[in-house]
C-alpha cells in the first residue's frame, strides 16, 4: 500500500510533538491527554487506515507562538511532506508561509483556526468549529444570567488569532444586537446595556498561568462586574490556580451576580462547572477535528477529492443543568 506523509501542526501544545515511529507506514498522531484543547488524531486511525499514511503532529511548546509555527511549517514544505493540517495562531504570518506550500503543490487544510479572508485561497478547505457560533452561545449564556446586560470583561488568545477573533466578535454581536460587523466586532460602549470594562479585552497569548493572573486581577478591579467571558478555556488549562480564583467569587457566580462562562468542554473544565464555578461552556468537538482532519488529507492525496469548505464539527453549549448530557462530540 502506498504511504503518505502527513503533517499536522498545531498552534500551540505542552508536550505536542511527535515524531514517526521507524515504520514508514504506521500513522502516528498523538497528543498528550491534557494538553491545550484536547486536539488529537483519533487513535483508531492506525487501524482503520490500514498503514496508509505516517502522521506526525508537531507544535510550539507550551508558551510557543506564532513565529514558531511558522518556521515548523516552512520547515515541513521543504522537507516535500504530501500534505499539512495547521491551525494558525498568526494567520497572517501564516499566509506567507502557506503561499509557498501552494506553489510546491502540497495541498493544505486549516483546522480549529483558519486563515484570513483574503488567504482562503491558499488552502482547500477548513475543518472545524464555526468560532462566530461560539462566541454566539457564550453570549446566549450570559444573556440568560444578565438579561439587563452589565459590565464584561472578555479573555482572548492571541491578538492575530483568527479564531478568537472571530469569537469575540460573535460575543460582541449578540450582545450589543448588532450585524454586518467584521472581526473581531465593535467594542460594547454601552450597547443593549453592555459595556466592556477598561482594560479588556484581555490577550492571553495562550499563556496559561498569565490567564489566571489575568483573571483574578480583573475580578478584584472590578468587584462587581457582570460578566468574565474567555473565548478559550486558558485560566480553566491550569485548574487548580482557577478553583483558588473562582472560588473568592463563588457566592457570586451562585447568585448569578457574575455570569462567568468559558469556552470549550474539557473533562477538566466540565468537573469546574459541576464544582460551581461556571455558569456554562461552550465546546468544540476536538476528536472529530482531528478524526475528519486525516482522512479527508489522504482523500485529496490519493483520490484528489477534497472536502467541503467550510466542515463545521458542530459545538456543545453546556449548563450546569446540563452537564451530565450536553458533551456528545
Amino acid at each position: 500500500m502506498e504511504s503518505h506523509r502527513v503533517i499536522s501542526a498545531r498552534d500551540q501544545g505542552r508536550n505536542s510533538s511527535a515524531g514517526a515511529e521507524s515504520t514508514p507506514t504506521s500513522a502516528l498522531g498523538v497528543a498528550q491527554p491534557g494538553e491545550h484543547l484536547g486536539h488529537r488524531v483519533a487513535p483508531v486511525e492506525i487501524e482503520e487506515l490500514g498503514g496508509a499514511i505516517e502522521c506526525r503532529y508537531i507544535g510550539p511548546g507550551e508558551h510557543g507562538g506564532g513565529e514558531e509555527q511558522l518556521q515548523m511549517v516552512n520547515d515541513l514544505i521543504q522537507s516535500g511532506v504530501d500534505g499539512i493540517a495547521v491551525s494558525p495562531s498568526n494567520a497572517a504570518s501564516m499566509a506567507s508561509a502557506l503561499a509557498q506550500a501552494k506553489a510546491a503543490g502540497i495541498p493544505v487544510l486549516t483546522w480549529d483556526s483558519d486563515l484570513l479572508p483574503e488567504n482562503k485561497d491558499l488552502r482547500i478547505a477548513y475543518v472545524g468549529t464555526k468560532n462566530y457560533d461560539i462566541g454566539v452561545n457564550l453570549a446566549k449564556i450570559a444573556q440568560k444570567i444578565k438579561p439587563d446586560g452589565g459590565t464584561i470583561c472578555i479573555q482572548s488568545g492571541g491578538a492575530a488569532a483568527a479564531n478568537h477573533n472571530e469569537r469575540m466578535q460573535g460575543i460582541r454581536d449578540t450582545l450589543g444586537g448588532m450585524s454586518g460587523t467584521t472581526s473581531p466586532g465593535e467594542r460594547l460602549t454601552g450597547q443593549n446595556g453592555w459595556t466592556e470594562v477598561d482594560g479588556c479585552p484581555l490577550y492571553t497569548d495562550d499563556d496559561f498561568p498569565r490567564s489566571v493572573q489575568q483573571m483574578e486581577d480583573t475580578l478584584a478591579k472590578y468587584p462587581e462586574l457582570d460578566a468574565f467571558v474567555p473565548t478559550g478555556g486558558f485560566p480553566q488549562f491550569v485548574p487548580d490556580a482557577y478553583r483558588n480564583v473562582a472560588t473568592k467569587v463563588k457566592d457570586r457566580i451562585d447568585s448569578g451576580s457574575l455570569a462567568l462562562v468559558v469556552a470549550d468542554t474539557l473533562p477538566v473544565q466540565m468537573e469546574l462547572m459541576k464544582e460551581g464555578l461556571s455558569l456554562g461552556q461552550v465546546g468544540q468537538r476536538p476528536f472529530e477535528m482531528g478524526y475528519k482532519t486525516m482522512y479527508f488529507l489522504l482523500d485529496i492525496k490519493k483520490d484528489g477529492k477534497n472536502p467541503e469548505d467550510p466542515t463545521y464539527t458542530g459545538l456543545d453549549v453546556c449548563t450546569p443543568d446540563t452537564a451530565d448530557t450536553c458533551v456528545g462530540g
